[in-house]
């Protein structure tokens, strides 16, 4: 009996957002592409499955060993690090994915520490995906607690991104935005970004 290839078996538990920039023919076969903070490795199996040239690191031994195993033809290019402590070289990649990453940053300074690592190992022209927690939309139900820190209305505490912030990050770090900032309300309990950065 011939199996057909689910939507899942496809693209497994692909960020939708990332699903978009997918389908829209942003990554190309030999581009290389290096999925930062990976988590569990949700957004490598589509462009595992399809032989893309894909790192990918996380701060999580565990988890990297664990991909590991679930790739092994990969296993060379999972890499236990953080986001900013990485040492690939400069300018390596075409596409950065980070997703539901920088939230977790501890202060601004530690976010700026982790963006521009990110910048850092851009190809001049390559993106920067980014899906993160803001304040847009919500922006008086968050509660400020350290710098860059709020208590946001889902119980949960996050660095989060503004628009001033934003802002000033595309001047500092000679970004623009590659398509319009979309944020998810959440019922007005949470906002989640999705930013598509390009270097100027």
């Amino acid at each position: 009996m011939h199996h057909e290839e689910s939507i899942q078996d496809l693209l497994g538990h692909t960020d939708i957002y990332l699903i978009d920039q997918i389908m829209k023919g942003r990554y190309h076969r030999g581009d290389h592409i290096l999925d930062a903070g990976c988590g569990n490795g949700r957004n490598l199996h589509w462009f595992i499955q399809h032989g893309f040239n894909i790192h990918a690191i996380d701060m999580n031994n565990d988890v990297i060993d664990n991909l590991k195993l679930m790739y092994p033809a990969y296993a060379a290019n999972f890499t236990a690090t953080s986001v900013e402590k990485t040492e690939f070289m400069q300018q390596h990649f075409d596409h950065v994915i980070c997703s539901a990453v920088l939230h977790f940053a501890r202060d601004n300074a530690h976010f700026q520490l982790m963006l521009a690592a990110l910048v850092r190992l851009l190809k001049p022209g390559g993106t920067i995906f980014i899906r993160m927690a803001s304040d847009i939309g919500i922006e008086h139900q968050v509660i400020l607690i350290g710098d860059g820190v709020y208590t946001i209305p889902d119980g949960s505490t996050r660095f989060l991104l503004t628009r001033n912030l934003l802002a000033d990050c595309l001047i500092k770090y000679r970004l623009r935005l590659a398509e319009p900032v979309k944020t998810t309300n959440v019922e007005d309990t949470r906002c989640m970004t999705t930013l598509l950065l390009q270097q100027a």
